[in-house]
């Protein structure tokens, strides 16, 4: 069984930053890609995500402003979050799914963590 766990979320002003981080554990998790999706009303929309040898796929909304990097020494994925805006302000939800960045965005069968909240004010 995977586990992920997101840290780093928190309340700051338009044009700040900040960093998320995701934690893995159960085992290793050799050829998947990790990254990050941000709840909308009806759907999780993917923001960002890095596949084991460290091809990265950015959504438009973040390209420029968000960088996500992973170490696979210590299993874990982070998301720099710069420039930030009152449109990010969601709940941040770590992904992890068998395949490159392309399949965690579309594919279907991946793990999640639990959530780490991020409010951006303006």
């Amino acid at each position: 069984q995977v586990q992920l766990v997101e840290s780093g979320g928190g309340l700051v002003q338009a044009g700040g930053s900040l960093r998320l981080s995701c934690a893995a554990s159960g085992r290793t998790l050799s050829g998947y890609a990790m990254g990050w999706f941000r709840q909308a009303p009806l759907e999780r929309e993917f923001v960002a995500g890095i596949d084991w040898s460290g091809v990265t796929r950015l959504a438009n909304s973040v390209s420029g402003r968000f960088t996500i990097s992973r170490d696979n020494a210590k299993n874990t994925v982070t998301l720099q979050m710069n420039s930030l805006e009152p449109e990010d302000t969601a709940v941040y939800y770590c992904a992890a799914a068998l395949g490159t960045a392309y399949t965690l965005k579309y594919g279907g069968n991946k793990y999640w963590g639990q959530g780490t909240q991020v409010t951006v004010s303006s």
